[in-house]
């Protein structure tokens, strides 16, 4: 019988030693569980006796023999070995014509402000966008570069972007500006 990751004292047979159950916890106290414990013996009765006395220690797997312990243990791991195809990212598009985003079946219309500003992170999407850049492109107005404007549409557009389920977000670039994260696949379409 062993404790993960330490040996517990036993005699042939995998029976726990008689004395008491101090014997099983070995410096440990009594009010800390075992993270599992496991015990190999091929008789029915020992295991009996051993899940009676060892009742509300810890965690008890019970097993006839190793190769028994080897399938129980193997069976989650074959299943996580298994060669699976990676689920296709679908695509963030941009449907100029509709003022809409669609990303796998999913669709969200888009006021023409955020329509404009995913637009504008879209075609350049390594670049960083500063707040006054973006407050041109999306307002058109030169002379006010006002930041909570920008700051305002990018959550609303944010939350769109999360209900979508797209893999696109708009980062923060900390004094610079605003960038899109996740862009390999988004695309604009035009009417």
């Amino acid at each position: 019988m062993t404790r993960a990751g330490q040996g517990c004292p036993s005699i042939p047979g995998g029976a726990v030693a008689e004395d008491d159950e101090a014997t099983v916890d070995r410096g440990v106290p009594a009010d800390e569980p075992f993270p599992l414990l496991i015990a190999v013996t091929p008789s029915p009765a020992e295991r009996i006796r051993l899940a009676e006395r060892l009742d509300g220690i810890a965690p008890l797997l019970l097993v006839a023999d190793l190769d028994e312990l080897r399938r129980l243990i193997a069976a989650p791991q074959q299943v996580a070995a298994a060669p699976s195809e990676p689920a296709p990212v679908a695509a963030l598009v941009i449907d100029s014509a509709r003022s809409s985003a669609r990303c796998g079946g999913r669709e969200i219309d888009l006021t023409r402000l955020e329509h404009d500003l995913l637009t504008c992170l879209i075609s350049e999407p390594v670049r960083v966008w500063s707040y006054a850049e973006l407050h041109r492109s999306v307002w058109g107005d030169e002379g006010r570069e006002r930041k909570a404007d920008v700051q305002s549409l990018v959550k609303r557009l944010r939350r769109k972007l999360h209900a979508l389920g797209t893999g696109a977000a708009i980062d923060v670039v900390r004094g610079v500006g605003l960038r899109l994260t996740d862009h390999q696949q988004a695309r604009v379409e035009r009417a």
